[in-house]
């Protein structure tokens, strides 16, 4: 197996640029074995793939990946170690937002620094609900506070829109990075934050780069499923499939994406991650896993070497796809009614 290749997000700061989601462990897919996750992880590691994504909110997972940090220094040395990044979320509860304090703020993040057993958080990647309740700035700026104390290295955000992380920039929050649903499928990245980031010098870290399987030989040759699925993410990327120009321009892509992995010996999933690591501004896609059963096919995402061609002949089977509405999480947060229930795509933890 071929290790991952890696980037700086920041100097000094090198992570690998395939990343391992946290959000499967959290128990929502299936019970998982605490000791079992610790030498899933250590195999992660060993083969590479050095950084690991979490969040406050993803239950049990910070303190899995804590005993996980523990357990790899013993076997493989601090030196080892060092190398491990791992990149959390600070997400304010729904129903606080209107009466966090920066108390509260610091409770939450030196929370995370407990259950990771670690002095400084690597990367805090910040969300917030709801635009609307409480002041998201006031609360970012305590991060750069807490920053600035030595309590976290590197801020983050994750789904925000272009015009909020604009603002952030412009009160003086550094941000290295930005967390963002980012497919062939769903390029709204692309519309502005993209140059944004180019200017401001962040890097995006996606998620959702094979549309919650969608982009996958499973799918290829496929009539039409409708929207009858009992799993909210793959009622959400259908929809994203019929906004984007419907069936028949998806099986054209897949068939697409097909050809251009028979050229590598490779497949539709891998083809439609390594696409994404050749788009500007992106740093590494994130995978979920349970387990290390598809370790192999994470490894195969940076070892692909695309062409030119490849690249192109991608870009011309989307040559007639609609763009999407709105800017990066908007359709996620338009709900009907600001306080509704319903969204038109589901939320779901994968996308916090």
């Amino acid at each position: 197996m071929t290790s991952p290749t890696r980037i700086d997000l920041a100097p000094e700061y090198s992570i690998s640029r395939v990343i391992r989601g946290g959000w499967q462990l959290a128990g929502d897919h299936g019970t998982v074995d605490d000791a079992t996750v610790v030498q899933d992880m250590i195999a992660f590691a060993d083969a590479g793939i050095t950084t690991f994504d979490c969040a406050d909110i993803y239950t049990g997972v910070e303190a899995k990946i804590g005993a996980f940090r523990k357990e790899y220094a013993n076997q493989r040395g601090q030196a080892a170690l060092d190398r491990i990044r791992i990149h959390t979320k600070c997400v304010p509860d729904l129903g606080n937002l209107g009466s966090l304090t920066r108390e509260g703020l610091q409770e939450t993040t030196d929370r995370s620094r407990d259950r990771l057993g670690v002095e400084r958080l690597d990367l805090v990647q910040f969300h917030w609900w709801d635009y609307a309740q409480g002041d998201w700035l006031q609360a970012a700026g305590w991060l750069r506070e807490f920053q600035n104390e030595g309590r976290i290295n590197l801020l983050g955000g994750t789904n925000f829109d272009t015009d909020h992380v604009a603002a952030m920039l412009d009160n003086g929050i550094r941000l290295a990075s930005m967390q963002v649903q980012y497919s062939l499928l769903d390029r709204r990245p692309e519309k502005a934050m993209t140059a944004l980031a180019a200017k401001h010098g962040f890097s995006f870290l996606c998620y959702g780069t094979v549309a919650g399987g969608f982009l996958s030989d499973r799918w290829l040759d496929v009539p039409d499923p409708g929207m009858a699925f009992a799993n909210r993410s793959l009622v959400k990327y259908r929809l994203i499939i019929q906004d984007l120009g419907g069936w028949d321009l998806f099986q054209s892509l897949l068939a697409t994406l097909r050809r251009v992995a028979d050229r590598h010996n490779s497949d539709i999933a891998t083809v439609a991650s390594a696409a994404m690591l050749a788009r500007p501004q992106v740093a590494a896609t994130i995978v979920g896993a349970r387990n290390a059963n598809h370790l192999a096919a994470n490894l195969a995402i940076t070892a692909l070497e695309l062409t030119a061609a490849d690249l192109a002949a991608i870009d011309t089977a989307l040559a007639g796809a609609a763009t999407l509405e709105g800017d990066v999480y908007g359709l996620e947060r338009d709900r009907t009614g600001r306080h509704g229930a319903i969204m038109k795509y589901n939320l779901n933890k994968e996308e916090v």
